[in-house]
């Protein structure tokens, strides 16, 4: 059931040294695929990295929080058009979260990297310094990389009890 799968899902940072089988990325990048978008306008684009050198220099793309890059077998980069769509980060961010359950859905796990408005430990913005690194032309903007791989730390499924139940309203602000 796709709730379980939601209930499950947890961010993974440390992951097993085993490759992530081809058919399993392919289904995971075929998902992204699937993504829908404004108007259908598809601005996403993924770039598939399992180049342990590259994965280990785009884990340097932050001062915090991107280090565990390293230590995936396969990252995906979300890039975007910015000028097929306004909506560009919206659309990348829906594909993004299709990317991480469709991983879970495989028995993978996977953390996302935030990209978009963070800086590189040199004082430049992430989002260049990866542009450099994977040759991304001008025109596409970075949202952010999602680390996949088998975990090797469990972390334990949600529990109902503990979800934000104050945070629904119904008909109007306030009414629960």
């Amino acid at each position: 059931m796709f709730y379980d799968l939601l209930k499950s899902r947890r961010s993974i940072r440390k992951f097993q040294d085993r490759e992530v089988e081809k058919e399993k990325a392919d289904t995971i990048l075929k998902s992204a695929l699937l993504a829908p978008s404004s108007r259908a306008r598809r601005p996403w684009e993924f770039i598939a990295v399992t180049d342990r050198d590259l994965l280990k220099k785009l884990s340097g793309c932050r001062e915090h929080g991107s280090q565990f890059l390293a230590g995936a077998p396969l990252g995906i980069v979300v890039i975007a058009d910015f000028e097929v769509c306004d909506v560009w980060i919206e659309d990348a961010s829906i594909a993004s979260i299709i990317i991480q359950l469709s991983a879970q859905s495989l028995d993978l796990s996977s953390c996302w990297i935030q990209v978009r408005e963070r800086f590189h430990s040199g004082g430049g913005k992430a989002e260049d310094y990866i542009k450099e690194v994977l040759k991304i032309p001008p025109k596409y903007r970075v949202e952010c990389m999602v680390a996949i791989g088998y975990p090797a730390e469990e972390k334990r499924a949600y529990d109902d009890n503990e979800l934000l139940y104050g945070k629904i309203h119904i008909n109007k602000f306030g009414e629960s």
